[in-house]
């Protein structure tokens, strides 16, 4: 049982790479494909950890894996948070719903 378990986490955490990186491909704004990118990547390494983590016969495996789930779970979104507030600071504006024009700046910000 533990084996199909594992096995659809690691299919899950396979299909939702695949769409991350298709989200980053087809999005039209850098917003949008951090976004895809970001919330795709945490869930999908999150679930393939998992998988190997249900795989493991070992502790000292196990705890490793363990260490490294709660650094991608710490660092992923931060590190998504800190790239799309330097393209922020930077001038990049998100874009419309169709893709075409930059949005205005809030108030205050001209």
């Amino acid at each position: 049982m533990l084996d199909w378990v594992s096995g659809v986490l690691l299919l899950v955490g396979s299909f939702l790479l695949l769409t991350g990186a298709l989200g980053f491909l087809r999005f039209a704004d850098f917003y949008a494909r951090i976004h895809a990118c970001g919330v795709t990547e945490t869930l999908a390494t999150s679930c393939i950890l998992l998988g190997l983590l249900i795989q493991s016969d070992s502790a000292v495996p196990q705890f490793k894996l363990l260490l490294i789930l709660l650094f991608v779970l710490l660092s992923s979104p931060t590190s998504s948070h800190a790239l799309a507030k330097a393209a922020w600071n930077a001038g990049v504006r998100p874009r419309d719903n169709r893709g075409k024009q930059p949005l205005p700046l809030p108030p205050g910000e001209h």
